[in-house]
């Protein structure tokens, strides 16, 4: 039986070069993001999304010391997190999202409808159904399916025992691949050694940050050096499912109870 594999992004050691996001493209067939030039920032993909399963964040901070200080970056390759409790999986109801033999979440293109259920129940907003907007693919024969698509952790490269295209491809080996257990031993070391530096290194991906309110611990997990929401990460992810029932059973007790009211008004109008 194969063991649960995943991602550890170092956020310490990435560049911002976007070989990752490249390589990921080049892999999986995925048509180019139009370039935007906001003025705002460096990077012109902006997030995740249907076709862009690999996003490195750029975030310009300003640096202390008043006017000519050095600014501060952060950047970090955000990806499907492949939670252990996956909201999107949790909420298909075709059962096209699967989570492999490696304890990856993937979606079977072959069976999702393009309900978009499991789109509001990422609670990282990993997911994204490819529907017409923005400039139309590049790609010969590519084309918007209107399906939910995002990360599948290069699936058909695990099954040959390769690694994925991403953390091939990472020239500074920001993005490791391995065995979950191994990846997390090697964070706690390493945000060890980045505290010992005078660095606020943690792990996100566990129960207390990452993985809270039943989303479990996180298959691709990140070594941060800020808060999460600096990275567009937040601190304390939630399953929405988790929040809906109490509020499909308020609605249904008031439906009892509107349905009561009007049967006991038409019998009093029939006396």
């Amino acid at each position: 039986m194969a063991t649960s594999k995943g991602f550890l992004t170092d956020t310490s050691l990435c560049i911002g070069c976007k070989a990752c996001e490249v390589a990921c493209k080049q892999w999986n067939q995925l048509p180019m993001d139009g370039v935007e030039w906001l003025g705002t920032s460096y990077d012109n993909t902006h997030s995740l999304g249907a076709t862009t399963w690999r996003h490195v964040t750029f975030a310009e901070l300003p640096g202390s010391g008043g006017a000519g200080a050095q600014t501060n970056w952060l950047m970090m390759s955000d990806v499907c997190k492949h939670c252990t409790h996956a909201g999107c999986l949790e909420a298909c109801p075709t059962g096209a999202i699967m989570r492999t033999e490696f304890d990856t979440v993937v979606i079977q293109q072959d069976v999702c409808n393009g309900c978009g259920y499991c789109v509001p129940s990422c609670p990282f907003g990993v997911v994204e159904l490819d529907v017409a907007h923005g400039p139309a693919p590049t790609l010969a024969g590519a084309g918007h399916d209107g399906k939910a698509h995002k990360c599948t952790l290069c699936y058909d490269r695990l099954q040959d025992g390769l690694e994925p295209a991403c953390a091939k491809a990472c020239p500074t080996d920001s993005i490791i691949f391995g065995d979950q257990d191994d990846l997390w031993a090697h964070a706690e070391k390493r945000v060890a050694e980045l505290q010992g530096k005078g660095l606020n290194a943690y792990h996100y991906g566990d129960e207390q940050v990452g993985g809270t309110e039943g989303v479990g611990r996180l298959g691709a997990s990140f070594i941060l050096l800020d808060e999460p929401h600096k990275y567009n990460l937040p601190e304390h992810p939630i399953l929405p499912q988790d929040h809906t029932f109490p509020g499909l059973a308020t609605m249904a007790a008031a439906a009892v109870g509107l349905a009561g009211a009007i049967a006991w008004a038409l019998m009093g109008s029939e006396e």
